[in-house]
């Protein structure tokens, strides 16, 4: 079955009161799991957290970005996404080899994975001197309510986080997206507890993939028809790396070192984390790069 393109939405609703985002990253947590050749819980894991942190770019301006880190006390161990305004995601975990029975509900054991004592980070450049640091306890592992946690407790925003990565047994990401609504200053106590009824009703992310509902539609059913959708963005998987940018690291290394490495292996190979990409330098390569850090050298 083909797969439709990964999107985000964003927008208010309530006339203003209520920041809305929706997205579908069916595609990129697929990518994902292919560069690193996740198993299904583990899957599920990093898709959720991938899906939360693609949300969390679109929120920031510019060439702003972010860093989400997982860091719990189950086996997949830490798990790492970067993302940005552009859309653009990459990510890895510590441990891709998780695979758990399911949960005493029948579905994917996030939770079990993850691990219910840990943090959750997120470090914002903002393109300030330092860096923006939020981080809360793990209260869940099941990510979405951990989420949710940081949202009230770091920014102080209230908020509703839902989450979902559909795996087969073979590894496919069938269906992968989710939703942030924002309550802002101006809301109701009865608009509170119509939000939280409908967010409490509304079937899982990936039932209402899987039944073809797009991003907007899950929108509507969280807050009606009172939605404005004022624009939307593509999202896609992007590593920063470059063979480039591993060229000038192994430099940076300086020339004793490289002549060790040429010594000892006769060659290089650097492993992205983010993309598992792997960038090979032979002995006459290295010997390139030994001449180009040579003129580096204190005279």
């Amino acid at each position: 079955m083909e797969q439709l393109p990964d999107v985000l939405v964003r927008g208010t609703a309530w006339g203003g009161k209520i920041r809305v985002f929706a997205a579908r990253t069916t595609q990129l947590v697929n990518e994902l799991q292919r560069r690193h050749q996740t198993l299904p819980t583990a899957t599920a894991a990093f898709g959720r957290t991938a899906t939360a942190a693609a949300i969390m770019g679109a929120m920031l301006k510019g060439e702003e970005q972010l860093t989400v880190k997982v860091k719990g006390d189950g086996p997949i161990g830490q798990i790492v996404v970067d993302a940005n305004a552009h859309g653009e995601v990459r990510g890895y975990v510590d441990n891709p080899d998780v695979l758990l029975p399911s949960n005493e509900h029948g579905k994917i054991d996030v939770a079990g994975g993850v691990g219910r004592n840990g943090y959750l980070h997120i470090i914002k450049d903002l393109g300030l001197k330092d860096p923006y640091l939020g981080s809360v306890p793990i209260i869940s592992g099941e990510l979405g309510e951990d989420f949710t946690y940081y949202f009230a407790v770091s920014e102080q925003t209230p908020s509703a986080v839902g989450l979902g990565v559909l795996v087969e047994p073979d590894a496919t990401v069938t269906h992968s997206g989710g939703f942030i609504i924002q309550l802002l200053p101006g809301l109701t106590d009865e608009e509170i507890t119509r939000l939280e009824q409908a967010v409490g009703s509304i079937p899982h992310v990936t039932q209402l993939l899987e039944q073809g509902e797009t991003p907007e539609g899950i929108l509507r059913r969280l807050v009606g028809d009172d939605l404005h959708i004022y624009d939307s963005l593509d999202l896609k998987f992007h590593c920063k790396c470059s063979k480039d940018r591993v060229e000038q690291t192994l430099i940076s290394l300086g020339v004793s070192e490289l002549e060790q490495i040429i010594e000892e292996d006769g060659k290089a190979e650097v492993v992205c984390h983010y993309c598992n990409e792997a960038y090979t330098f032979d002995r006459e390569q290295l010997q390139e790069l030994i001449d180009q850090a040579k003129p580096n050298l204190v005279q």
